[in-house]
């Protein structure tokens, strides 16, 4: 296969010749091993097998050029990208110093973000991208991807990922396999926090964790108990904020799944 194929992430067993997506989908290609792969300009990191990934954000442009470079020669495939809308949601009962936190705890709250920004940085090696998602757990979605935030009625930004509403101490299990990245007993805004690196700049995060199951470092098998659902950090009941990044780019952790 000379040319990139692509598929997003929720259809990897169709492996499908697709270029049309929708803002906020994590999609991944697979070319023959030694091709090169651009989007837009941007060189992506390709695995052993082929395998690259790239994230459309919240607000990603409508056209995107995928280039692909074979013994020399250059192709490109457009991408077109479909606008989505986004609901606004509203949170109240929140302590104020969660929403704006005092100034003696910035600190704190950009150490927590250097922590989680090194994560996102990594361009590791692996082939997991290669299978299909599942839920991390099961619940009412009580807050979506994309969604406008005013906290106790003052804008913040877009939420980035997915909250799910469960029972205290109901077991998070991994969506797909990945490599322990972060363990975080007590961030400020998310509580017990976990990283999961799957490889080629995209990781995952679980917030608000009543436990952690697992160590730094420890490779974890698609559905491998991760920890349990609970309520610490900034959180109004207990759930899971479940995450998915490439590279810096959030994108809807819905779209993963069926």
């Amino acid at each position: 296969m000379s040319a990139a194929v692509l598929f997003p992430a929720l259809l990897m067993s169709a492996w499908a010749h697709a270029s049309t997506y929708q803002q906020g989908q994590l999609v991944v290609g697979q070319v023959e091993p030694g091709v090169q792969v651009w989007l837009n300009g941007q060189p992506l990191p390709v695995s052993n097998a082929g395998l690259y990934a790239f994230g459309l954000g919240r607000n990603a442009k409508a056209n995107g050029v995928i280039t692909t470079r074979r013994a020399g020669v250059d192709s490109e495939q457009a991408l077109s990208v479909t606008k989505r809308r986004y609901p606004e949601q509203k949170i109240n009962g929140l302590p104020a110093k969660k929403v704006t936190p005092d100034p003696e705890v910035g600190q704190r709250i950009s150490a927590d973000n250097q922590q989680i920004g090194a994560v996102r940085a990594s361009q590791s090696q692996a082939e997991w991208l290669g299978s299909s998602w599942i839920m991390p757990v099961q619940g009412r979605i009580s807050g979506v991807y994309g969604a406008r935030r005013i906290l106790n009625g003052v804008p913040k930004s877009p939420h980035n990922g997915v909250d799910i509403a469960a029972a205290a101490g109901t077991a998070i299990v991994a969506p797909i396999a990945g490599r322990v990245a972060l363990v975080h007993e007590d961030m400020f805004y998310t509580g017990k926090t976990l990283m999961l690196d799957h490889g080629l700049g995209v990781t995952s995060v679980y917030a608000h964790m009543q436990s952690i199951n697992v160590h730094f470092g420890q490779l974890v098998q698609q559905g491998e108990v991760l920890g349990t659902v609970g309520q610490t950090g900034r959180a109004t009941g207990p759930h899971l904020h479940w995450g998915v990044t490439w590279q810096r780019t959030h994108v809807d952790p819905l779209l993963l799944v069926d």
